[in-house]
């Protein structure tokens, strides 16, 4: 006999102003279950969450908890009102039956979370706060947890342990994630929060996208069937993410082939100096980075890394807080000098920075003010496109581009925020954490952006499964200074990685032992090898200035009408000294490459 729901709900209904969040929502939690809960943002997963958790706040319905029961909640933003430090944060969770029990509680579970209990509150960073928070909920082993995006802000190391403690967790769980690895490997049935109802899926996550598809195929055929009664709007959402589903699929398998180019790519360089290009259109070569390094006081953040990025390389940097990605990410795009080795930067590298704190948008302008201010069209990447269909392509409904942004769900906003720097001109995108608070369609939609992006690609990102999907190197920062580059994704790097046993310094050789005398056999370019390497440099430079001087000059706006003949010219041989400058570059790499490979 199946044990008794821990906690249910039944008819729950909400209303915000005149729109319906949840329309009769019946959902039961049994004893050891482990939920996802997942939906689009400003679906209602939140609200759902605190109405689970005993927020009076719903218009209509019930909801029954057995007597007992323990319920704890981690909230998005957790409240440190009230409390002196840590610790009493945390053992303001135990109740009347851990007495004797919960000095030691506390202590064991701030140990695991890596935190001083003696820390104020007010002093911990964004991740240490998210530490907290987990541990003022696991600390008195509720029957039930509500899990609101538990692994925002926290390093890969942190979420590979959550899931091992939630993977033995002897109680119920309900998590609202955007990491999809998180919820394939922890959760065993999903609850979709779908138009105010849920509808109930019971198999693992990794099952949610073919069936919630599935279902939308079927409702788009009845729709059809009855004429189309009901909103056109939600036809089209369906049809739009079932598209990219599919053409996802050819993405990977192109992606499987950008691996295996980047994999022949990566290996040692040496050193050169910083220079930033001012041709319109960068080169193949977009940042060469030789044995940089960099540290803080006593603190080596990055020790002898070099690398070589390519135009349209995406390239993912992963590892612990403070490892040293952010500081690494800015010596890649010049924006600071490292204390030894040097970083070249293609010409005319146009960046486009979006940041964890994702600059503010005007509350009181529209998505339309903000993408195309008082025209009709906005420009992306250099192609005029009506307003309203690139709100559409972003999830956006019609009624929303006349809306105030303050309107708008927080994933909303960062929806629009991604969809202003995308339709920047640009040939470099940095992303840092740009998953964030983003649903399960809305990293489709940034995955198909940046796949069909004509530049490169840099992105700091603790998301595994993002990360397999979309680049196509991985640089991992240990913590240690050290920082290694690997082909393909989080889970190609899980591979690739040397198990840190089997990392040994080489004994010193016995002092009574000669070594065996080797023959130095140096292998050499050739002379024209070597002459060409040492031209190449001049001829760049050459080509670099000679572009400018063309940009520049077809820059006049009557030079078509004095002299369309010398326009055309100049025009042909803008593109032809560009394809030099790409060739030639391509040429001194491939040189340098083979010198280093022979010793030289």
């Amino acid at each position: 006999m199946a044990a008794a729901p821990l906690l249910t709900l039944s008819g729950i209904r909400f209303h915000l102003g005149g729109e319906t969040i949840l329309d009769g929502v019946d959902l039961s939690i049994e004893p050891g279950e482990r939920l996802s809960l997942v939906g689009r943002n400003g679906a209602g997963k939140s609200t759902l969450l605190r109405i689970l958790a005993g927020a009076p706040i719903f218009d209509g319905g019930t909801r029954f908890v057995q007597p007992g029961t323990t319920v704890a909640t981690l909230p998005q933003e957790p409240d440190f009102a009230g409390h002196a430090t840590v610790a009493d944060y945390v053992a303001a969770a135990l109740h009347d039956s851990h007495h004797g029990r919960a000095d030691y509680r506390v202590e064991a579970i701030l140990d695991e979370v890596r935190l001083d209990g003696h820390r104020a509150p007010s002093e911990l960073s964004g991740g240490e706060a998210r530490r907290a928070a987990l541990a003022m909920v696991l600390v008195a082993e509720p029957d039930v947890m509500l899990l609101d995006e538990p692994t925002n802000h926290l390093d890969l190391p942190t979420i590979e342990w959550l899931e091992a403690k939630l993977s033995t967790w002897r109680g119920a769980y309900v998590l609202v994630s955007h990491d999809r690895r998180f919820l394939g490997n922890l959760t065993r049935a999903v609850l979709w929060l779908d138009r105010g109802i849920v509808r109930r899926l019971d198999r693992g996550y990794d099952a949610f996208e073919q069936w919630s598809t599935d279902i939308l195929e079927r409702e788009a055929t009845e729709r059809h069937k009855l004429d189309r009664l009901i909103e056109r709007e939600t036809e089209w959402a369906g049809k739009s993410i079932r598209a990219r589903r599919t053409r996802n699929e050819g993405r990977l398998r192109a992606l499987a082939e950008l691996r295996k180019q980047r994999r022949q790519q990566i290996g040692p360089v040496g050193r050169a100096t910083i220079e930033v290009g001012e041709a319109q259109q960068s080169g193949a070569l977009m940042i060469n980075a030789r044995n940089i390094s960099k540290r803080f006081g006593d603190k080596v953040v990055v020790k002898d890394f070099s690398t070589r990025i390519f135009r349209k390389d995406r390239v993912g940097l992963i590892g612990p807080n403070g490892a040293g990605k952010t500081t690494l990410l800015r010596m890649l795009i010049g924006e600071l000098e490292p204390d030894t080795g040097s970083v070249k930067l293609g010409a005319n590298l146009i960046p486009v920075v979006i940041d964890q704190r994702r600059t503010a948008l005007d509350p009181d302008k529209t998505p339309w003010e903000i993408l195309a201010e008082r025209g009709d069209h906005v420009l992306v990447r250099g192609q005029p496109r009506h307003v309203m269909t690139y709100l559409r392509e972003y999830l956006f409904k019609d009624e929303q581009a006349r809306q105030p942004v303050r309107t708008l769900s927080g994933g909303e906003r960062n929806r629009l925020l991604l969809a202003k720097a995308l339709a920047a001109p640009s040939n470099l995108l940095v992303l840092d954490e740009p998953t964030n608070d983003l649903d399960a369609d809305t990293l489709d939609l940034l995955q198909e952006a940046l796949g069909d992006y004509d530049g490169t690609v840099l992105l700091v990102s603790h998301d595994r499964d993002f990360l397999d999907r979309l680049v196509t190197s991985t640089i991992a920062l240990e913590g240690d200074g050290t920082a290694v580059e690997y082909a393909g994704g989080y889970s190609d790097y899980l591979l690739q990685r040397p198990p840190r046993e089997a990392v040994r310094v080489a004994p010193a050789p016995r002092k009574d032992t000669a070594p065996a005398p080797v023959r130095e056999q140096k292998q050499r370019l050739g002379y024209k090898r070597e002459r060409a390497l040492a031209e190449l440099p001049k001829k760049i430079e050459a080509l670099q200035a000679e572009i400018a001087h063309l940009n520049e000059a077809l820059t006049d706006a009557t030079l078509y009408s004095r002299d369309p003949g010398t326009f055309a010219a100049r025009s042909s041989r803008l593109a032809a000294a560009q394809a030099e400058l790409d060739a030639a570059e391509t040429e001194w790499l491939e040189l340098e490459m083979l010198k280093e490979e022979l010793g030289g």
